[in-house]
């Protein structure tokens, strides 16, 4: 709190909360440069007691100018545009060579978890701790019968939200409508929704649209008629994660769209199929890549399968693309996801101003799936299969 100078040819200002003559000037509007009248103060208690309010006079100066760049300002405004991996927010659009005709929409405020809740250890701060120095970066693990009951339970948890979600797709609802029903239905079920402050991801579920390869941050854009639209869930419950994705169309959607999704299914099933104790990790990328360039499209190279468990993300990485280096042999009781990203054009991609959107190079359409998956004894077991209450949004599925 500074206290500025007044000269005798200089009226005396009245302190902003109780009107009497005041000398000390609030420090951040002087940096501001913000008039002086509403920023003076008679004492520092009445300066203090005015903070709670008088500090959205710099919120405002801030939006006028672009950037709020503190959590605390950020919370009291609604929607605005995400930037530095949700670190910050601009009430502008980012400058950005978009690559195709989607935009980002601002976004709203963080959605709350109940204090019940068993929370990671990235909920409160945004980063997490345990598992970038564990060992099982390195090493995949083998879990124990008691873990794999776990992840069974986590995992159809993760399954019964991305259904609740899949049932609301339809054009003129948005992106964020969809985030909203992930959150509620994961801490329904007693779940922390695992992306939400992950590495400062500011959401609960990625959604991503078009030419949106992945991580897509719900906005207030309204899905449109012939979009497609991806949404990747991950719910931590009882100590371990359940990670699954879905594309979905929106309305009608044109052939070369539901070709696309389709040859995406078909690529994660036909790498599900080899899944067994000996085969390499590296031959699920060859899988996807021949189904993937046999119907004209490619393989994003950018983003693999992972490793999950009582870490979200862990050894081993599993490429999706052809001639890959991924080392090692599936054993049974290691769990991890295969998850293709698959384009329409070129492969590239690039990454949009907030940090997280990952989109293609080209402007073209891409799609995903994704599932955790249990190596057993004699072959596969789908965690995140779909249930006999899952919705029927996918034609060839129809008998």
């Amino acid at each position: 709190m500074d206290k500025r100078s007044s000269s005798p040819a200089e009226s005396v200002l009245s302190c902003a909360r109780c009107g009497k003559p005041a000398y000390l000037q609030c420090p951040k509007c002087m940096e501001l440069k913000l008039p002086r009248e509403g920023a003076a103060f008679c004492t520092q208690d009445c300066f203090k007691a005015a903070w709670s309010s008088h500090k959205s006079v710099h919120l405002k100066s801030k939006l006028a100018t672009g950037i709020a760049s503190t959590p605390s300002e950020q919370s009291q405004e609604g929607w605005l545009y995400c930037l530095k991996k949700g670190q910050t927010r601009t009430s502008v659009l980012p400058h950005f060579d978009w690559t195709g005709p989607l935009r980002p929409y601002p976004i709203s405020k963080h959605c709350l978890v109940p204090e019940g809740i068993e929370k990671p250890d990235w909920a409160l701060d945004g980063i997490p701790k345990i598992e970038p120095n564990s060992d099982l970066q390195n090493i995949v693990e083998i879990k124990t019968p008691e873990q794999i009951e776990r992840m069974r339970e986590t995992c159809r948890i993760a399954r019964e939200v991305l259904d609740a979600a899949a049932r609301i797709i339809r054009p003129g609802i948005t992106t964020d409508e969809i985030d909203k029903v992930v959150h509620e239905a994961t801490i329904a079920a007693g779940g922390y929704p695992s992306p939400l402050n992950y590495h400062f991801f500011p959401k609960s579920c990625c959604t991503s649209v078009n030419e949106v390869i992945c991580h897509g941050i719900p906005d207030a854009r309204r899905l449109e008629d012939g979009d497609i639209v991806n949404v990747d869930v991950t719910v931590y419950y009882k100590g371990v994660h359940g990670d699954l994705n879905e594309t979905y169309f929106v309305g009608n959607v044109d052939e070369a769209s539901q070709q696309l999704v389709r040859c995406t299914y078909e690529c994660l099933e036909k790498a599900i199929s080899i899944v067994k104790p000996g085969v390499r990790f590296r031959e699920v990328g060859e899988v996807i890549n021949r189904h993937t360039s046999m119907s004209g499209f490619s393989v994003v190279k950018s983003y693999c399968g992972h490793g999950i468990g009582e870490l979200f993300h862990c050894a081993p990485n599993i490429p999706h693309y052809g001639r890959n280096k991924a080392v090692g042999v599936m054993k049974a009781g290691q769990t991890f996801t295969i998850e293709p990203m698959i384009n329409a054009g070129v492969w590239r991609d690039r990454l949009w101003p907030d940090g997280w959107t990952a989109v293609t190079a080209d402007g073209k359409r891409s799609a995903q799936f994704e599932h955790t998956l249990l190596v057993t004894e004699t072959g596969v077991e789908v965690l995140t299969a779909r249930l006999p209450s899952s919705p029927n949004v996918f034609p060839w599925l129809n008998p």
